[in-house]
């Protein structure tokens, strides 16, 4: 029986110093701290369980979403979790909803990335009540519950609940196989890990060696600060590779739309599937332009992991702005808004490719692209799931890879909770990690 009453909600401002090894280095994040901002929630329930919640941050930044998640505690407290997932819509609204939070968001921003640490905790909090993975959880539900956890606010131009409903429907059938196919052989990764856009040459060489031993035959490369060096470092890949690996590029926001079309034409001699984040992510028609542009070229777009909300996918989908839709674990309103885009990406026929990385992302994502996999588009054609290897040392119940794909994870919950004395020893400020910077940067 799920339930307990909401007794306490805390939340740390948890800090890791990649930016010290370049790792997370692009053409627009130069000095990427990977961070969360951590939520605990415990209830009154007997057995003792909590929900952990993250959501990911590059350093700076991470004190004012921990204070906007503080802001937004007092729609968690007190409530009963029984009573929040029989309603999880309305709760869900209730959250974006806020008066007057709402005015710093709406739906997007600190305070949607603060929205989405908390439900995150909950969703965490509910599957272990219930003793299954997030993904499980997922898989097992009914069609009209799991259509019970969204908002079709603002969306019904594109996908309305009875299209929602039918393509779940039909998602289930196969789905017995499909959760035996993927417990066998995992989801099929790629990595980015290798070509950080702050390594040398010497080390991209010596990381992508590595990578092919290990069997990684999908590779992405940060592309975007310098066209000549990015000219030459695709070049090194792509020969260290070969032709049949598959090559990705990222440019990170970097570029106005012109010059995107300009700059992958003279990246397009690598065959990349696709190339991420080409300008702006609120600029749909800019992302369409390109699209049409490198379509007779065999490039996709790609975009996703900075898009603020449903409502953004929705245009996306529907201006053909993208071939790769790139769903991200934190940056929506967690699950019930991911469900949303998961949902409408099958409508539309885009596969989902999904961003992770970062502070536990790779952690929380699998069970969301497994979950899609199973009950939603049923197809692995075009689809695989980013994967960095970074941190996952600090997390009580680290992805696990095989033969490059994600194994479905066993644990029940959504693997969101991170080890004690990891988020001990990198709280910032006090933390004993950031105490030593600190007093390293002082002297």
């Amino acid at each position: 029986m799920v339930g307990g009453r909401i007794t306490r909600l805390s939340v740390h401002d948890v800090r890791f110093p990649t930016s010290l090894g370049a790792h997370g280095s692009d053409a627009m994040h130069t000095d990427p701290d990977y961070s969360a901002a951590y939520v605990i929630i415990e209830t009154d329930a007997k057995d003792g369980l909590k929900g952990y919640g993250i959501t990911f941050t590059l350093g700076k930044g991470t004190e004012v979403v921990v204070c906007a998640i503080k802001a937004l505690s007092h729609h968690v407290l007190n409530k009963d979790l029984g009573d929040i997932v029989r309603d999880f819509r309305g709760f869900y609204r209730q959250l974006t909803s806020d008066g007057q939070l709402r005015w710093i968001g709406p739906e997007k921003g600190v305070v949607h990335l603060a929205t989405a640490a908390v439900l995150n905790a909950l969703w965490d909090l509910w599957a272990k009540q219930e003793g299954k993975p997030l993904w499980k959880l997922l898989v097992d539900m009914d069609p009209k519950q799991l259509i019970s956890c969204i908002d079709f606010r603002y969306i019904t131009d594109a996908l309305t609940e009875e299209e929602a409903y039918e393509i779940l429907q039909k998602g289930s059938i196969g789905k017995k196989e499909r959760e035996e196919q993927m417990l066998e052989c995992g989801y099929p990764a790629y990595t980015t890990s290798c070509a950080w856009l702050g390594y040398s040459d010497q080390q991209l060489k010596q990381l992508c060696n590595e990578a092919l031993k290990e069997g990684w035959t999908r590779f992405k490369v940060k592309v975007g600060a310098d066209l000549e060096d990015d000219i030459r470092r695709c070049r090194v890949i792509r020969d260290i590779i070969g032709p049949e690996k598959i090559l990705m590029v990222d440019a990170n926001q970097r570029w106005d739309v012109p010059e995107a079309i300009e700059w992958m034409l003279k990246l397009a001699e690598f065959k990349p599937l696709w190339i991420e984040e080409p300008t702006s992510p609120d600029d749909i028609l800019g992302h369409a332009t390109i699209s049409k542009a490198l379509a007779p070229f065999g490039i996709g777009v790609a975009t996703g992991e900075q898009c603020q909300n449903r409502v953004i996918f929705k245009q996306l989908l529907q201006a053909e702005a993208l071939q790769f839709l790139q769903i991200d674990s934190c940056r929506l309103g967690s699950v019930n808004e991911n469900l949303s885009v998961l949902l409408m990406a099958k409508k539309f026929q885009i596969p989902v490719c999904p961003h992770a990385g970062g502070v536990g992302l790779c952690e929380l994502v699998q069970h969301l692209i497994i979950f899609d996999y199973i009950s939603i588009s049923g197809s692995l054609e075009n689809r695989i799931c980013e994967y960095v290897d970074h941190l996952h040392e600090h997390f009580k119940y680290p992805v696990v890879i095989k033969k490059a794909s994600y194994m479905p994870p066993k644990d029940a919950g959504y693997s969101t909770e991170m080890k004690e004395e990891s988020v001990k020893k990198h709280q910032f400020p006090g933390g004993e990690v950031w105490q030593k910077l600190l007093a390293a940067q002082q002297n």
